[in-house]
């Protein structure tokens, strides 16, 4: 059974880190990308943070300088280090993996107050 178990969400005053992070289990098939998207309420769920097998990152433009993304010392974990967060940040943060296909996780609450 595939599982992807996320980490970190929490409630943290703007300007403050958060380091979130994906465990992924049960998969057959070789890991190609892991990320993180996000959604914030009544918006669709957007693209944080990508990293491929080979290492390529990709970040949406609101992470840039902000957010960094890794894969954990397992080679089935990514990590996202937040910094700077600010409100615009609030919304549920889900990890992303795809291998023969795309699997989600439940979801972590992030939470930035003003």
């Amino acid at each position: 059974q595939v599982q992807l178990v996320e980490s970190g969400g929490a409630l943290v005053q703007a300007g403050g880190s958060l380091r979130l992070t994906c465990a992924a289990s049960g998969i057959s098939s070789s890991i190609n990308t892991m990320g993180w998207f996000r959604q914030a309420p009544g918006k669709q769920r957007d693209m944080v943070a990508i990293i491929t097998y080979a290492g390529t990152i990709t970040y949406a433009d609101s992470a840039k300088g902000r957010f960094t993304i890794s894969r954990g010392d397992a080679s089935n974990t990514v990590n996202l280090q937040m910094n700077r967060l600010t409100p615009e940040d609030t919304a549920v943060y889900y990890c992303y993996v795809l291998s023969s296909r795309g699997y989600w996780g439940q979801g972590t609450q992030v939470t930035v107050s003003s």
